[in-house]
């Protein structure tokens, strides 16, 4: 891995006036004092660029959408951060559509920093984003993370790197110090601020910050979810019947759900919303038309397949346990 040589952050002039502004760095002591620049990351496509998404206006405002593997792989990586390291940062990946950009992806970046210097090491982001391109081609350089529930002066260096990888990027700050008992997670883009002709700031504007995830995902987050109930923490994994159990119970929970909302609808209690009525209208509509005589003969079929299978692999297995006492004679 290579080793970067510490750059010296003069100190700031003043303090900023809120938490999420901070003075821009002087001339000379950007982030690319500290190692040589890699070379620009591949343009994001013309018809989604990064710029346009935070831009706006579009329908549903500014978003960052986050997947839980991002925050996962943030949290592992602030456990196992070097000795007397306060915080650690990284690059955030992912996908940029017309209206929000969704991170999927990201990975943690060496870094040193003291009171009066940061040190980043470039030459380890560049190769490890080069390495993603090769798994992940479709996902681009979105941004940076660190963790922490301020932004200090030394995020405005980084971030000075940063926007050569990525026009307008993202900063996302994750407070693992669980102020106020919980983890706050916010996201936001740099504006310049300043008078013309003086010395320049840079104000850090914040982002909505959705939570999003993929089917397989969401596996993983009710796993990690039900820790919470548990006095240690640690829970083991449900066998297929308990799966296929608690999946039935959640359907049934919300078909209740569902079937109450309806009544309050038809007596008048609840007024109607059209868009949940499209929503229950094309939901109905994916429900196979079926009587009951005939589900009932075909999940019959189906358990009766499933019982000869079961048979048959007791079967062999028997076969097997007979023919090694045999041979054991």
């Amino acid at each position: 891995m290579a080793t970067t040589a510490p750059c010296a952050v003069p100190p700031a002039a003043a303090p900023p006036q809120s938490p999420t502004a901070a003075p821009a760095a002087p001339a000379g002591s950007a982030l690319a004092a500290v190692a040589p620049a890699p070379p620009a990351a591949p343009a994001p496509p013309p018809a989604a660029p990064l710029s346009a998404a935070l831009s706006g206006p579009f329908p549903g405002g500014r978003v960052v959408r986050l997947h839980p593997v991002v925050l996962a792989s943030i949290v592992d990586s602030f456990e196992r951060r070097n000795e007397g390291a306060a915080r650690v940062i990284g690059t955030l990946l992912g996908t940029v559509d017309k209206h929000s950009v969704e991170v999927t992806n990201c990975f943690s970046v060496p870094h040193n920093e003291s009171e009066d210097e940061v040190a980043v090491d470039m030459e380890f982001a560049k190769n490890m984003y080069e390495l993603h391109k090769k798994v992940s081609p479709s996902e681009i350089i979105l941004g940076w993370y660190a963790t922490g529930h301020d932004i200090t002066e030394h995020s405005v260096l980084i971030h000075e790197y940063y926007s050569r990888e990525a026009h307008n990027p993202i900063h996302l700050t994750v407070d693992t110090s669980l102020q106020n008992s919980r983890m706050s997670i916010k996201a936001y883009v740099s504006a310049p601020m300043g008078v013309p002709g003086k010395t320049m700031g840079v104000m850090f504007t914040p982002l909505t910050v959705k939570y999003v995830y993929y089917d397989t995902e969401r596996i993983g987050v009710d796993l990690i979810m039900k820790t919470c109930f548990s006095p240690n923490r640690v829970i083991g994994l449900s066998s297929d019947l308990q799966q296929v159990g608690s999946a039935s119970a959640r359907i049934q929970d919300t078909l209740t759900m569902v079937l109450q909302y309806a009544e309050d609808v038809l007596s008048g209690k609840v007024a109607a919303d059209n868009t949940v009525g499209r929503f229950l209208m094309d939901l109905i509509n994916q429900v196979p038309k079926i009587s009951p005589e005939d589900f009932e003969t075909m999940l019959n079929s189906n358990i009766n397949d499933l019982l000869m299978v079961t048979y048959l692999a007791n079967l062999t297995q028997s076969q097997i346990a007979l023919n090694e006492k045999l041979l054991s004679l």
